[in-house]
């Protein structure tokens, strides 16, 4: 999943959702080194990749790409989901979008010291362009994949995707539906899973 969801999927806790936010960039055993609850939010966000890579309808809607994009796949239809999360928000929570995201950037600011460098070098732009609320239109999503494509040096052609975004729109936003039920249960329970084994650690 992308960041929207990450962050969505925190439990409405603001150290959780740091340590989701900021987990891609914490490898091995350094989540350690912080705090408790943000120990808890990488860790939850392991979790929640590797259900996600392996459940059948992320598949599904992954096949669908492979052809053009290849291994790439995956990480455009995380972004393609972050989309329909978007454009569906009032499904998921009683908190107008545009007030969540802001309340996830004044999070951020608030917590600048505590983030990775990769993180306080991206933030700035992640907030001015405010990416978050720009995924709930089809031109923020051509925007994102644009990005992505630039760092792949034109590689991966995920600028593209957008094209099969349009021409299989029902079909994704079906799975993305069906999925991101499972995954809010799977979440919930993993969570609770992980404070019960750090508590035991201690």
């Amino acid at each position: 999943m992308n960041f929207l969801a990450h962050i969505f999927l925190s439990n409405n806790d603001n150290q959780i959702t740091i340590g989701n936010f900021i987990a891609d960039g914490i490898r091995g055993k350094r989540y350690k080194k912080y705090p408790i609850d943000i120990q808890k939010g990488i860790l939850l966000h392991r979790q929640i990749d590797t259900f996600t890579d392996a459940h059948p309808t992320v598949r599904q809607s992954t096949k669908r790409l492979h052809e053009n994009y290849g291994h790439y796949s995956g990480v455009i239809v995380d972004i393609l989901y972050d989309h329909f999360l978007a454009k569906n928000w009032t499904q998921y929570s009683e908190v107008p979008l545009p007030e969540y995201i802001e309340r996830f950037y004044d999070l951020l600011e608030n917590n600048f010291e505590t983030l990775p460098v990769r993180i306080q070098k991206m933030m700035p732009h992640m907030i001015s362009d405010n990416w978050l609320l720009s995924y709930a239109k089809i031109e923020g999503i051509q925007k994102v994949l644009d990005g992505m494509n630039r760092r792949t040096k034109n590689i991966s052609g995920m600028n593209r995707a957008t094209v099969e975004l349009k021409e299989f729109y029902t079909e994704f936003e079906d799975e993305f539906t069906s999925f991101f039920e499972e995954l809010r249960a799977f979440s919930k329970d993993t969570l609770s899973n992980i404070e019960k084994k750090l508590a035991d650690d201690i």
